[in-house]
């Protein structure tokens, strides 16, 4: 191990709540994730994970040798009854480190582990986040939109009429609020909301899709609406993020 893990080991490891980054798409942990990160989990043997599966697979690409046997993990997902949440928690009060990781980018941005944060916070226990990619904050980066003043709206109304008006709320809020608005869709769906957004999205706006954040087919890329009906792009089954400004 090196003098920097030893002394972050030393120096930096405490009893939280750590909240763990993922890597947006497959590569080099590296690039995306600091080294701190990846030493850190190689002392945390209690985790709050979206999905055990994909966590374990994580945890092995930040360091083969760890043990993955040895580790506990809590599911947190849209099956966990919340009941249950609070006692994931008692490694932690009892004075171990724990971790929680998401599918992918930042835990508790648009994910259930907002739901044991909250808990742990009304607990007084510390939370530490982690530095890590977050394909909110890149797409918007990339975008050239007003990044003072946005909102995530997560997914759409799947329902045609319910869709319409909260497109037309974003609408309003980008004109009369100057907030940028970022939603997104199920993949094997983003060409069908691409081609109904240059439909039926007012002709000023301008949009942003912001495909495979930090992948080997990443595109960020800002035109005006009408502008995306003749381009030729293929998102379908790529985690993409879209993004609204004037």
């Amino acid at each position: 191990m090196s003098n920097f893990a030893n002394y972050f080991l030393r120096n930096l490891i405490e009893v939280a709540l750590y909240l763990i980054p993922v890597q947006l798409s497959e590569g080099d942990l590296t690039s995306v994730l600091p080294t701190q990160n990846l030493v850190l989990v190689r002392e945390i043997s209690h985790y709050i994970v979206e999905n055990v599966r994909s966590a374990r697979r994580f945890l092995k690409k930040c360091d083969r040798d760890i043990d993955i046997d040895r580790l506990t993990f809590y599911e947190l997902n849209r099956h966990t009854a919340p009941e249950a949440i609070a006692g994931y928690l008692a490694p932690l009060e009892a004075g171990e480190p724990m971790g929680v990781i998401s599918e992918a980018g930042c835990p508790a941005v648009a994910d259930p582990g907002a739901d044991v944060v909250a808990i742990a916070q009304r607990k007084g226990l510390k939370v530490r986040p982690l530095v890590g990619p977050s394909s909110i904050l890149m797409g918007l980066m990339g975008s050239g939109f007003n990044g003072q003043s946005f909102a995530f709206q997560g997914y759409l109304p799947i329902e045609a009429t319910a869709r319409a008006k909260t497109l037309e709320k974003m609408a309003h809020r980008i004109m009369h609020e100057n907030q940028t608005q970022i939603f997104i869709e199920t993949p094997y769906r983003n060409n069908a909301l691409l081609a109904e957004l240059s439909r039926k999205l007012p002709a000023h706006l301008k949009l942003c899709v912001a495909s495979d954040i930090t992948g080997s087919r990443e595109r960020i890329e800002t035109r005006p609406v009408r502008e995306w009906a003749q381009v030729n792009a293929d998102f379908n089954k790529i985690p993409t993020l879209f993004l609204l400004y004037k």
